[in-house]
Formats: structure tokens, C-alpha cells, sequence
């Protein structure tokens, strides 16, 4: 299921390259290595994930310009997003980049309706921006991923060893309520696989989402769930998505995900405009 990509710069020794070393005029394919999307850059170094302006200008030093094609990564503030951009000029969109924005504005600013929007994900945090523009737009939003968790437990629920950004349960209280105001549907999960480690070979069972029990934590949503998600898919015109519903690289907890991409592939065969773009987490 993962996806592939050249990661940043070719070849480890040539990332960062220390005082004096020369850079390479010229990089041969045998020096090109592919790294699974969660192998990155952030991998070897600490200071990519911090921004850290040292770090950002030692990427910048390896090249004449700087082109984003990576859609799914842009949101990111890490030295090479946001911090290699300050150091290059010019620092551009590629167009890939152009076609996916283009496709996505299209899809939300003068949609048919009914528009549906599913957001999932681990983080309410990483999700804050796209969820409060949603509400404006959408009739109907669907969570899930690990951000559901901060949800439950602002309304009370138990949700075991779950993912929970406690700083975060009054801003999803206030997501839920404004949603409300809004007159937009948001569902939340009613059932969820549950695990007793973050493993794959971990043991599970499905049970409501607001009920997970101590010492266990939910990593997928699961049959009652998918149901009630696809009947409210059925009625729209426009989905767009955003984000897994589980933790997709465990084979055993990728049902949800699995499930929810069917369900748009099914619809856009029926005419109803689909759109997805990833990020992470």
C-alpha cells in the first residue's frame, strides 16, 4: 500500500554535506536511493521537523532553485518545505502541485450538493485549518483516524490507552458545536477496532467507540461504522477526502481506509465528483 518517492536529496552522504566537501556538479542514477514515504528526510535528521534555519540553508546550498510538487507534504513547516523556500529563489509550485489545487478548488468552491467531506488522521492539531474551513463549506463531515479520540473524550468517554491531545478537548468541543450552529452533519465513529499494542500482530476486537477499555487502543473503524459513513456517501454529490481512517500500514487495521476508498471508486462510477489528497499525519 505505500507509495514511493526519491527522497530528497539522492544519496545520504550528499544531504548535508560538511564543511569543504564538495558538492556533486553531477548525480548518477546508481546514487539515487527510494525510501518508503514514511522513510524520509526526518528520519536521519532532527532538524528537519524543527524548521531549524541552519539545517534549512545547508539543503538550500545544494541547489539553484526550489520546486514543490508534493502536495501531500506542502502543509508541513519542516526545512524542506517551508524552511528551504527562505534560502532559494526562485521558490515555486511545480505543476502537479497547480493541478492538484486546481482540482481541489474546484471541487469545494461551487460544488454539487450535497457535499460531503471525510477527514481522518491521528492529530486534531494537524487538522485544525481544514476542519474549521470545512464547516463553511460542507453539509457533511465525517472523522476519523486517531484525531476521534480527543473528540470522545471531550464528551466524557472512556477511550482506554486511545491518542488523546488533551490541550485539545475544548477546541473539539467547540468544533462540535460549531458544526451544530453550522447546520452541518459531522459523524463520528460508532465502533472502532481495538488493539492491545501498536503492533501489527497485536490483538483486536471491535468495540463502540465512546467504550474502549483500559489498557486498550483504537486503531480502525470498523462494520457499523463503514455502514453509516456509506449510507451518508450515498446521498451526495460531491466528496472530498482527506486523510485514513486507521492505522492503514497494519494490514489488520486497514479495513476502514480500504473501505472508504471502494466507496468513493463506487461513487464516481455513479457521477458523484470525488476528490482525495493526502497528508500525514
Amino acid at each position: 500500500m505505500h507509495d514511493f518517492f526519491i527522497a530528497m536529496i539522492l544519496k545520504y552522504k550528499y544531504t548535508v554535506p560538511p564543511q569543504g566537501h564538495p558538492i556533486p556538479a553531477l548525480v548518477l542514477p546508481e546514487e539515487m536511493h527510494l525510501y518508503s514515504e514514511r522513510n524520509t528526510i526526518s528520519m536521519f535528521y532532527k532538524e528537519e521537523e524543527k524548521n531549524d534555519p541552519e539545517f534549512a540553508k545547508k539543503l538550500a546550498s545544494l541547489a539553484d532553485l526550489y520546486v514543490n510538487d508534493a502536495f501531500g507534504t506542502a502543509h508541513r513547516a519542516h526545512a524542506s518545505t517551508e524552511g528551504v523556500a527562505k534560502y532559494l529563489k526562485p521558490s515555486v509550485a511545480g505543476f502537479l502541485m497547480q493541478k492538484e489545487l486546481d482540482y481541489l478548488v474546484g471541487a469545494v468552491s461551487n460544488p454539487k450538493r450535497p457535499l460531503a467531506a471525510i477527514v481522518g488522521g491521528s492529530k486534531v492539531s494537524s487538522k485544525i485549518g481544514v476542519i474549521e474551513s470545512l464547516l463553511e463549506k460542507v453539509d457533511i463531515l465525517l472523522l476519523g483516524g486517531g484525531m476521534i479520540f480527543t473528540f470522545y473524550k471531550a464528551q466524557g468517554h472512556s477511550v482506554g490507552s486511545s491518542p488523546v491531545e488533551e490541550d485539545k478537548r475544548d477546541l473539539a468541543t467547540s468544533l462540535l458545536e460549531k458544526a451544530k450552529f453550522k447546520g452541518v452533519s459531522l459523524m463520528l465513529p460508532s465502533d472502532v477496532v481495538i488493539a492491545d499494542k501498536f503492533a501489527a500482530d497485536a490483538n483486536s476486537k471491535i468495540v463502540p467507540a465512546s467504550g474502549i477499555p483500559d489498557g486498550w487502543m483504537g486503531l480502525d473503524i470498523r462494520p457499523d461504522s463503514i455502514k453509516a459513513f456509506g449510507e451518508a456517501l450515498d446521498t451526495t454529490k460531491t466528496v472530498i477526502w482527506n486523510g485514513p481512517m486507521g492505522v492503514f500500514e497494519f494490514d489488520k487495521f486497514a479495513a476502514g481506509t480500504e473501505a472508504i476508498a471502494k466507496k468513493l471508486a463506487d461513487l464516481s462510477g455513479k457521477g458523484v465528483k470525488t476528490t482525495s489528497w493526502s497528508s500525514c499525519p
